[in-house]
């Protein structure tokens, strides 16, 4: 059975996409915690971190390095926050935000946001991917 990120992936369901590669995407997350909370997914049906082989594991942290370094730098952020949680949806999925302390790493403090804000802040962060070189995994 397909998950709700897979078809987020196919384009079933609309997503706004920062990054894609061939082994994982990067999309907002639609409550986030943050302005600037991404989701960083493989491709494949993984259920959780556990079960995902090294070299998935290793390009996923590759590619939330490179998230988090474009949500500092888009937000004006001190540091990213990473989450490792997966009980929300059964896909593998890493969040990544612009943080100012750890109080806000917390899913109390998510917020359903609507299109327009979430692609203003899917467009900072493609900014400033394209300005760091990585305009080949830049989706529009």
């Amino acid at each position: 059975m397909s998950t709700i990120f897979s078809r987020i992936i196919a384009g079933d369901i609309p997503g706004h996409f920062v990054w894609k590669d061939d082994v994982c995407v990067v999309f907002a997350s639609i409550a986030p915690i943050t302005p600037g909370h991404m989701l960083v997914v493989p491709r494949a049906e993984v259920s959780s971190f556990t079960q995902a082989d090294d070299a998935l594991l290793a390009h996923l942290m590759s590619v939330a390095k490179i998230i988090g370094q474009a949500c500092q730098s888009a937000f004006g952020a001190p540091r990213a926050g990473l989450i490792i949680a997966g009980f929300e949806i059964d896909h593998l999925h890493l969040h990544v935000l612009p943080a100012w302390g750890e109080a806000q790493l917390s899913f109390a403090r998510a917020t359903p946001t609507e299109g327009p804000e979430l692609e203003a802040a899917c467009g900072k962060i493609r900014s400033v991917l394209r300005e760091a070189g990585h305009g080949e995994h830049v989706s529009d």
